[in-house]
């Protein structure tokens, strides 16, 4: 029995004092200092970037429409036809218009006819200086009717005003032409612009002839326009102002496709450090900053991506160190060494 006893007590006791042992005997891996590297923070001078989009469209555009009632009796072009300045577009069968060319030649055929008659009467002493000048006026107008019968005569034939590639085409042969009605669209595919709205803050920067940096996605190309035209107002509902930029290659454009311009931006100052600084933190993201051979937990806001760099909106001073290398496994307060 006290040989039970004495077993006993060994174990109650030497249990802790085995125990108190090993923890003398291994260190503490935490104690040990987390080689790093950092960069001290600083400021940068950035310019911001506007960029817009618009759509891409022929300087020289027209809508070809009837100016007098008929019937359209020939139409020689089809859809993506080439035409020539001056080239048939469209024929129309106007009879009665030239009913009233033939009645207003005959008019003053006639005005005439009456106006040497009264004159021969006249040095015969048979006529008055009065009807004399009633004959002149008559013709006059007779010569005025002729002239406007004719102008209607030319509306039966339209062509080309320039040259260009029919973009639409809305009537065909044998449709009722009435006065302004659309039937063909032409465009010049060789001058083509960009039309776009930029912000009203960002108008005052833009000029008449400034050169703008565009890009076109759909042929990835990217081309410099020069700005043709600026509206003078600015859109009360989008606040933006309406310009067009002149396009110095249209090779392998179509009107119709979307553009992006590049406006002139503000110069700033901000801060900039490098991505491999940032650890994502769930939503957030974080960084550690050195402190006394101590590093600081810091929550930033992110903001402009650039060359590797990002700029910090919140979270960080200018001047401060910061960790760039072996910061995946670093927690707050944890002891670091700086590798130079």
């Amino acid at each position: 029995m006290p040989s039970l006893l004495a077993i006993l007590f060994f174990c109650l006791v030497g249990a802790p004092l085995s125990g108190r042992a090993e923890n003398t005997q291994t260190p503490s891996a935490a104690a040990q200092p987390v080689r790093v590297q950092a960069i001290t923070v600083k400021k940068m001078e950035l310019t911001s970037r506007v960029e817009v989009v618009g759509t891409v469209q022929a300087v020289d555009q027209a809508i070809i429409a009837a100016k007098i009632s008929g019937t359209i009796v020939e139409l020689p072009v089809v859809l993506g036809s080439r035409v020539n300045k001056g080239e048939l577009l469209v024929r129309i069968n106007a009879r009665e218009i030239s009913a009233r060319v033939q009645q207003a030649q005959a008019q003053l055929a006639q005005a005439k006819r009456n106006l040497q008659r009264e004159k021969k009467l006249l040095k015969q002493h048979a006529s008055t200086p009065e009807t004399v000048k009633s004959m002149r006026d008559m013709l006059a107008i007779a010569q005025a009717g002729y002239h406007e019968a004719a102008s209607m005569l030319s509306y039966t034939t339209i062509q080309a005003p320039f040259a260009g590639v029919i973009t639409k085409k809305i009537a065909n042969t044998g449709d009722l032409a009435t006065p302004g009605m659309p039937l063909l669209r032409l465009e010049d595919d060789h001058r083509l612009q960009v039309v776009t709205a930029i912000p009203e803050s960002s108008a005052p920067a833009i000029k008449l002839h400034d050169r703008l940096q565009i890009s076109i996605p759909t042929v990835a190309k990217k081309l410099t326009g020069e700005v043709a035209e600026i509206s003078p107002v600015i859109d009360p509902r989008s606040r933006t102002m309406p310009i067009k930029i002149n396009l110095n290659d249209s090779i392998g454009l179509h009107t119709g496709m979307f553009a992006r311009i590049t406006l002139p931006g503000r110069s700033y100052t901000t801060l900039m450090i490098p991505k491999a600084a940032i650890v994502p933190f769930g939503q957030l993201k974080k960084i550690f900053v050195v402190d006394k051979n101590r590093v600081r937990l810091r929550l930033v806001r992110t903001g402009l991506r650039k060359n590797g760099l990002v700029e910090i909106l919140s979270g960080l001073e200018a001047g401060e160190l910061v960790v760039i290398r072996g910061n995946r496994l670093l927690t707050g307060g944890r002891e670091v060494r700086i590798d130079k």
